[in-house]
């Protein structure tokens, strides 16, 4: 059997995909990327329909090309981003094969790089990208035993209000999805119940200036100025309806019922955390902080932008944060689906190298990992907290693509 050989197969056409062909194009690595679906093809299908992109498109982009048919100010809805990026693939002539499953990687026996066997056949690299992105695989905690008879999915699955079946919701997840799709809910008529933990919520924007642009000059990008304990919990900040800052009082008030941390259930009674007053005092303190921080890089940097006194109201508490649900009777509330906002794991199952910690962690450092060729892109944080996002994804790349060029050059030396 013919086996093809490249330099480096990237494998994944998403934004991480992309923007390694990219780069690696740039150093005129040869590399072939690999998608088992069709480019973008989380922004297609695996999302509900009116999701817009997380950030403004003046700055969620690559910087190669704009959004030529968005307000610089505005959010992409996803299918507006999915075409953006297989525009900008058409546009860097990126080797993408797609509908081609990548089933395994591994090492090749006695000699340098790894055999990469996909459903069209095999291909020997010298490196392999594993740029799958960091929503692989739907993950949600175990509480609610499958044949209890009511209607679960994730948030990957969801698509509108119309799809699911009569009855209230309950939404388990106070990220930016949890949020918007709790509203979506609501707005359509369906009572919904929204469970959410520790959260960081900014402002959406603040003296006229989106959050990308203060993360950005405050230093948040690079998590110069972040604190440890709030890397790892929900990220409240989202584009749905033009872009506004997630207020879960606000959200209370249009008569969505907030509660605590969804913890255990027994009998058709969830149990919830009493936890829900001090995680939004925790959220407004994270939301001043960023008021504070930019108020003083105004006056610090003489810049000419207008006050905004009202940003800094809070909301009146609502009924259900004033006297929180610690225990709900699902058939009693009416609820007939469970939305789990509740985030992604890895699969790396076909990556069948020493390129993991014993917790089946990719181990890596700036997405170099321990197995001398192969690479990740665009997982949470690889380098900072820009990493999963579109711009930071690219600016990852090619400090990988860099590391991939010096290595080439060190196995072409020759003595003079």
């Amino acid at each position: 059997m013919t086996v093809e050989k490249t330099d480096t197969v990237v494998v994944g056409a998403g934004q991480a995909g992309i923007a390694m062909s990219e780069h690696l194009t740039d150093m005129n690595v040869p590399h072939i990327v690999l998608e088992r679906n069709r480019v973008a093809e989380a922004w297609r299908s695996q999302r509900w329909d009116s999701l817009v992109a997380n950030g403004p498109a003046w700055h969620d982009r690559f910087p190669g090309l704009e959004f030529d048919d968005v307000d610089p100010d505005a959010f992409p809805p996803k299918e507006r981003v999915a075409r953006y990026f297989e525009d900008y693939a058409q546009l860097i002539k990126a080797p993408v094969r797609t509908n081609t499953k990548v089933e395994s990687v591994v090492k090749c026996d006695g000699r340098p790089g790894f055999v990469v066997t996909s459903s069209s056949g095999q291909i020997e690299a010298q490196r392999v990208v594993a740029a799958t992105g960091p929503f692989q695989v739907p993950s949600y905690p175990p509480i609610v035993a499958e044949d209890w008879g009511i209607h679960q999915l994730h948030s990957s699955s969801y698509r509108n209000p119309h799809v699911l079946p009569e009855g209230a919701v309950l939404v388990v997840g106070g990220g930016a999805s949890g949020c918007q799709i709790a509203e979506e809910l609501r707005r359509s008529g369906r009572q919904v119940y929204l469970s959410i933990g520790e959260h960081y919520r900014p402002p959406r924007s603040y003296r006229d200036r989106d959050y990308v642009w203060w993360l950005g000059v405050l230093g948040k990008w690079d998590e110069i100025t972040i604190e440890a304990k709030k890397k790892h919990v929900a990220f409240a900040v989202s584009g749905y309806d033009g872009g506004r800052t997630v207020d879960f009082r606000r959200l209370g008030h249009m008569g969505i019922v907030v509660l605590g941390m969804t913890k255990s259930f027994e009998n058709g009674v969830l149990g919830i955390a009493d936890d829900l007053g001090a995680n939004l005092k925790e959220g407004d303190l994270a939301y001043l902080d960023v008021l504070r921080e930019a108020d003083a890089y105004v006056e610090r940097n003489g810049v000419d932008l207008p006050l905004e006194p009202e940003a800094w109201h809070i909301e009146t508490d609502p009924d259900c944060v004033t006297n929180p649900i610690l225990e709900l009777d699902l058939a009693r509330a009416g609820i007939g689906t469970i939305i789990w906002a509740t985030g992604f794991k890895f699969d790396f199952s076909w990556l069948q190298v020493d390129a993991f910690h014993e917790n089946g962690m990719p181990f890596h450092k700036r997405g170099i990992s321990k197995q001398p060729g192969i690479y990740f892109l665009g997982l949470p944080e690889l380098t900072n907290r820009a990493s999963s996002f579109i711009y930071g994804c690219w600016y990852d790349a090619k400090y990988i693509a860099t590391h991939i060029g010096v290595q080439r050059n060190y196995a072409a030396y020759q003595r003079a």
